[in-house]
């Protein structure tokens, strides 16, 4: 019965709108449909996160209506309603936008963002390669070259980002990578490196073996970034993406390393602002699920 009436509220709605338009119902002016004092601390915001450009690269690509909205709700109303540091602000939406696809022009604004927050030119390059793994490597080359002409710019306007040592440096080891992978797996506490391999061995054992070696051991194990700020980013492309049960799993991973409940649901709220409020509703729903279990 709940739901009929739902769906009977939602049709009258809908005839409303329609009928009103249908009649020649002039739409408020932007500037009236909007929290101007919301558009202001918003423009402010963007301001901060990009003091160079202010913003004009996102919003000269806009139609002047949606640029006022995209400020307003964005910079204005999903900025000061999470509380995430600036500087991890910044950082998940460099690898949500960068899992989301060739989306340079938000990208470079918010390369610049990490840069200016304190993130240097290394672990933006640590942040573009770990997407390899999650969003593949077209993502990642398009996010290297999107970093190498913000740092270019930025040069130009005599800012120097150091960027060595090269992007190749790691930790010395004796192990194999399949150790290594396999420690790093387990730091997780959700799944052993054997129980992943045995339930793929049948179907596809060379899955496993990427996983483990490539993903944990080669990349995950880079000591650039710690290991819950590689969480955080991996939330934040999966929520892009909507990977929901490889969500699951890092969601269990990231509060075993003890990143709070509240800033998980902050990186799917400001990810999910870009990449549509379906996936942030089925992010925190994984959410959801995994702190249910938990209780």
């Amino acid at each position: 019965m709940t739901d009929r009436k739902s769906r009977l509220a939602y049709v009258f709605i809908a005839s409303f709108l329609v009928s009103g338009m249908a009649a020649g119902a002039e739409p408020l002016p932007v500037k009236e449909s909007i929290d101007m004092d919301l558009y202001k601390r918003g423009l402010q915001n963007l301001k901060n996160v990009s003091p160079n450009t202010e913003g004009k690269p996102l919003t000269n690509s806009m139609p002047s209506a949606l640029a006022d909205h995209f400020i307003s709700f964005l910079y204005g109303e999903v900025y000061e309603s999470i509380n995430l540091s600036p500087k991890n602000r910044e950082l998940v939406l460099v690898a949500g936008l960068i899992a989301l696809g060739d989306n340079t022009t938000e990208l470079s604004v918010h390369i610049n963002g990490a840069l200016n927050s304190g993130w240097t030119a290394l672990e933006m390059q640590e942040v573009m390669l770990q997407m390899s793994v999650y969003s593949g490597l077209p993502s990642s080359v398009n996010g290297m070259n999107t970093l190498k002409e913000v740092l270019d710019q930025r040069k130009q306007r005599g800012i120097t980002d150091v960027t060595s040592p090269p992007l190749a440096s790691k930790q010395k080891t004796e192990k194999s990578r399949l150790e290594v992978g396999s420690n790093q797996l387990e730091k997780l506490q959700v799944i052993e490196a054997k129980a992943l391999q045995d339930a793929y061995k049948d179907v596809s054992p060379n899955f496993a073996k990427h996983v483990i070696e490539y993903a944990f051991g080669e990349i995950l194990s880079r000591p650039t970034l710690d290991y819950q700020t590689r969480e955080m980013i991996t939330i934040a492309a999966l929520t892009a993406m909507g990977a929901t049960n490889q969500l699951k799993f890092h969601i269990q991973g990231a509060l075993y390393l003890g990143i709070h409940s509240r800033e998980i649901a902050d990186i799917i709220i400001l990810v999910g602002a870009y990449s549509g409020f379906p996936s942030m509703a089925n992010a925190t729903n994984a959410l959801k699920e995994v702190l249910n279990k938990r209780k």
